[in-house]
């Protein structure tokens, strides 16, 4: 018998300069092109869909594969496809044209994609907004877009009704799964135009909507968390979503790459890839970065109505789920379930989040707990369409700090205070440009004209780039503290107590002192069953690092640290709790 090892290729493992060369050349599926895109000379996808259209009709010659999964609701990629253009066809003749906006206010629901890629395809600038936000937040949103068209379900409904009249651009409202009567004539139900989720596919099959796109049309507006000021809605186009199918493809090929072996071909005969979605779609990762690269590759997305680490392993198991995460504290609490042992997980390949910062090791419990899977994260951003950078598998395992190099079309730099570009290693804040940065703020110009400077969107971020090119968040600039002339970064101190056996969840805040300016408080969520002490958790950080790094005080938080939509802890809402002494 001939032994396979001397009859396998030996390739080299590359680095990541030659790994990417050789993902991008000419004539392969990531090959690369430069276009002139707002004046600017730009490195793009040549193969990514030019539309949000393209993508759509991709997805649909998935045919009777399970699109969309909601409990006992269940969408195939062609009914899915059958509604979004039988709700298409409506937007058309209530008067909706290129360019307006139409909003969709709705939790996760097999409704969501459907209002999505209906909006899309007539030319509309579609405006997800926060189902999270009060009444109020969403009046601004409809507001300050201009929406003539909202989609909503029945809880936001009630939230946003004593709103309507104060939007005057407003002029339909379409709500999914309301089972009473509605006496406004503004209001129609969702379900009188595409029926109900499990009887799409006997849609009729209509035409699509002859409407000219082109790549670089304004297709979305996405609003940034507010976590300080009024929301910016950030103006994506049709490229800056499209361009997220080819990121999230090509750095699994690159781990094959860096670890000396050619990526496998596509095998037509390979069970479906899924996602068990725990991220909102009204959030750039959702809709850009899960949403849009499933439609076009063919993955099943299942949906649930709130987190639950039990109900979600319930549905891995079941629904053969490969892909799960969302941010760090869910991969924690799938790892340290108690009744974690009673589930077929063996289906998840992958293991992936982002929006907050996780500890070195979370990725080694990740293998230990799923042996088949690749750990994953990495950086985004809604004002960059979601994924810049991508991090996976060994060159994580080796740099679990780090949230991975940018892709092949987008590059990084760290600017000084002058903005001098630094070099490798050096703190400065972190900025990017590539296909996927959006054209700007919608309708706010001089917000506009600070983040976006020819064609490199300032982040905000406190970063360092290593020699080849991996990213590494110190920490948002505003989180940084400075006691008594000393900078800490909140993300250090974060890592350590994360470090920690008992610790899940942790945060660093500034707490006012008369003298010092500010000093650092912990705010920390412990695992279940774990116990620690305030004396343990800071003697714990005393021992990794300097002591002015060293909390003054430690608050216990009783559950998950609140975050905003996009993963990120609410840190204004933990200062509170030192608010006081």
């Amino acid at each position: 018998m001939t032994n396979s090892a001397e009859t396998k290729p030996a390739w080299p493992a590359m680095t990541i300069a030659e790994a990417h060369a050789f993902l991008t050349a000419p004539g392969v599926p990531f090959e690369m092109e430069e276009k002139v895109i707002r004046g600017l000379k730009t490195r793009v996808w040549k193969n990514a869909p030019p539309t949000i259209r393209d993508a759509f009709l991709a997805g649909r010659a998935h045919g009777d594969k399970t699109f969309l999964v909601l409990d006992d609701d269940r969408a195939t990629f062609e009914s899915f496809a059958r509604a979004s253009i039988t709700f298409a066809h409506e937007l058309i003749a209530q008067g909706v044209k290129k360019g307006d906006r139409v909003a969709i206010v709705m939790r996760n629901l097999p409704e969501w994609p459907v209002a999505f890629y209906g909006a899309a395809l007539t030319g509309a600038i579609v405006t997800p907004l926060n189902a999270w936000w009060t009444g109020e937040e969403l009046e601004y949103g409809l507001k300050d877009s201009g929406s003539k068209i909202a989609i909503v379900d029945a809880g936001l409904l009630e939230r946003i009704t004593e709103h309507l009249d104060k939007c005057p651009a407003l002029e339909r409202v379409y709500v999914a799964r309301k089972t009473d009567e509605i006496a406004d004539p503004m209001i129609v139900k969702f379900e009188s135009i595409v029926g109900a989720v499990n009887d799409w596919g006997k849609l009729a099959d209509k035409p699509l909507p002859d409407v000219a796109l082109d790549s670089d049309d304004d297709a979305t507006i996405f609003y940034t968390s507010g976590t300080t000021g009024k929301p910016k809605g950030a103006l994506g186009t049709h490229r800056n979503m499209m361009s997220n199918i080819m990121a999230s493809a090509i750095s699994s090929a690159r781990t094959f790459l860096r670890r000396g072996e050619m990526p496998p071909q596509p095998d037509p005969t390979a069970a479906q890839r899924s996602t068990l979605l725990s991220v909102p779609f009204f959030h750039a990762t959702g809709c850009h970065a899960i949403m849009s690269p499933s439609l076009f590759g063919g993955a099943k997305i299942v949906m649930m109505h709130k987190w639950d680490a039990e109900r979600a392993m319930q549905l891995i198991e079941r629904e053969k789920i490969t892909g799960a995460g969302g941010v760090p504290t869910i991969a924690w609490q799938l790892i340290e379930h108690p009744n974690r042992a009673q589930y077929d997980l063996s289906s998840l390949e992958g293991v992936s989040y982002g929006g907050a910062p996780s500890a070195p090791e979370l990725v080694r419990k990740i293998k230990e707990a799923f042996p088949k899977s690749s750990p994953g994260n990495g950086w985004g951003m809604t004002e960059t369409s979601a994924t810049f950078t991508h991090h996976q598998g060994e060159d994580y395992e080796h740099r679990p700090s780090s949230c991975g190099p940018a892709i092949p079309v987008c590059d990084l730099k760290v600017i000084g205070p002058k903005g001098e570009t630094l070099g490798p290693n050096e703190v400065g804040e972190l900025c990017g440009r590539g296909p996927n940065v959006v054209k700007g703020y919608w309708n706010k110009p001089e917000a506009t004209a600070e983040t976006f400077r020819d064609g490199w969107v300032h982040t905000g971020d406190l970063a360092r780039i290593d020699e080849e090119g991996f990213c590494f968040i110190i920490d948002r600039a505003k989180d940084m503290l400075i006691r008594g002339g000393e900078n800490i970064y909140c993300v250090e101190v974060e890592n350590v107590l994360y470090e920690h056996p008992a610790v899940m969840d942790a945060a660093i805040v500034a707490v006012p002192h008369r003298t010092l300016g500010e000093e650092p408080g912990a705010v920390v969520h412990l695992k279940p069953g774990a116990t620690a002490t305030e004396d343990e958790l800071r003697h714990f950080v005393a021992g990794h690092l300097a002591a002015f790094k060293v909390p003054v005080k430690v608050v216990f938080w009783p559950e998950t640290l609140p975050r905003n939509a996009n993963g990120k802890i609410l840190k204004t809402e933990l200062k509170k709790v030192f608010a006081n002494g």
